[in-house]
């Protein structure tokens, strides 16, 4: 299928909105330089009850799950083989691989001895193979590579050396191979994600502990990553004057609406089955955060597949915002609020910490903002007039 080739935005990359991020930035680099100064103690609320937070179930947990744009649409473009999807791949992998090296950097600043991190991929004899939380630290440091390699064919593209255009040559000739290990390595760890809480056991409250945690982190990341699509295609083409992809945007709502059907019925299925339903009434607080995760991913659910293709732009983009703030909120509940390592511990993330976290955010969307203005990320036509 012929596709609008990617093109640079171009245009100033200094503006208001850049120099906030910035700000923003430049002050979590700081704290962050702090942290390792002082150590987790005094700039975290972390503690031996609570030894990760909010860099874990935000940054990590919830921000590759955001990530998962890329892994969503290079599953309907390769394996689906819907080709129309082509013109979402490029940004859709943009976002992965920045929400991915984010997250990589959260861990580097979570983690008490981040100096050792590297041994975990070269020390082959000493890994614990039982070790869920092995997979998810292999399996994410090989795909930030992996991303970046899928990527780095709009960086080749802006150079006109030789050198450059072999590599892209060599590069087109094995991309299928990196393709299918991109497809492979989220499948992974994010169903690992789940397992890795689930060996909470009883620390993890019924309504969330269960043995189908892996697919239920699996199916649900699916569906944020299709929202984040949404999300960024809608905003790109807002902030840099591109002409929407509305026909397509609309009919990946409707692949978005029967994964989050899916993900509803696995979701009281694994109540169900377990001989929980009891609780689903009568957990007190727990249970309403349970119903209201239910809501989240139903209510758009209806809405996308009861519209159809005649959904407007600006409700498709809140549909996909609120499958965003469901999975946030399930990962959230699942590895901070529905866990209780035992009486006397309690948890609440720091300023530092809160700060830390906007500013790894901030240093995100301005990467993203500068690599789209100066290299052929974005595809589609320039808008005659800005996007409403």
């Amino acid at each position: 299928m012929s596709h609008a080739k990617p093109t640079p935005v171009g245009g100033n990359l200094w503006n208001g909105t850049t120099r906030v991020l910035m700000l923003f930035a430049v002050l979590g680099i700081g704290l962050t330089i702090w942290r390792f100064m002082v150590g987790l103690g005094p700039s975290t609320g972390l503690s031996d009850g609570y030894p990760w937070g909010i860099w874990i179930a935000f940054d990590v947990v919830t921000g590759t799950a955001l990530g998962c744009g890329g892994y969503a649409i290079a599953f309907l473009v390769y394996v689906a083989n819907r080709g129309r999807y082509h013109a979402l791949v490029r940004p859709a992998l943009l976002t992965s691989a920045l929400g991915y090296t984010i997250a990589a950097l959260a861990i580097v600043i979570d983690v008490g001895r981040p100096w050792f991190i590297w041994r975990i991929p070269v020390s082959v004899g000493h890994w614990n193979l039982n070790s869920a939380l092995l997979e998810v630290a292999l399996c994410v440091m090989t795909y930030v590579l992996v991303l970046w390699i899928e990527l780095s064919p709009a960086f080749l593209e802006k150079s006109k050396n030789a050198a450059a255009a072999s590599l892209a040559r060599f590069l087109d000739r094995i991309m299928v191979f990196i393709v299918a290990l991109g497809l492979l390595l989220p499948t992974m760890h994010q169903s690992s994600l789940g397992s890795v809480i689930m060996l909470a056991g009883p620390r993890l409250h019924p309504l969330w502990q269960t043995q189908w945690l892996p697919l239920l982190f699996l199916i649900s990341c699916i569906a944020m990553g299709y929202a984040i699509v949404v999300i960024e295609s809608t905003l790109s083409s807002r902030a840099f004057g591109r002409a929407r992809e509305d026909r397509m945007l609309a009919t990946l709502s409707r692949t978005i609406a029967f994964v989050l059907l899916a993900y509803v019925a696995l979701r009281l299925g694994a109540v169900v089955a377990g001989g929980k339903a009891p609780l689903l009434l009568g957990a007190g607080a727990m249970s309403v955060l349970f119903w209201l995760e239910i809501a989240l991913f139903a209510v758009p659910a209806l809405v996308l597949l009861a519209r159809g293709d005649a959904i407007r732009i600006g409700d498709m983009y809140r549909m996909a915002l609120t499958v965003l703030v469901a999975g946030a909120l399930y990962r959230f509940d699942a590895y901070l609020v529905a866990f209780s390592p035992s009486a006397g511990w309690s948890y609440f993330p720091s300023v530092p910490e809160l700060l830390m976290t906007v500013g790894l955010v901030a240093l995100e969307i301005l990467v993203f903002i500068a690599i789209v203005r100066k290299f052929p990320i974005l595809g589609g036509t320039v808008a005659k007039t800005a996007a409403r």
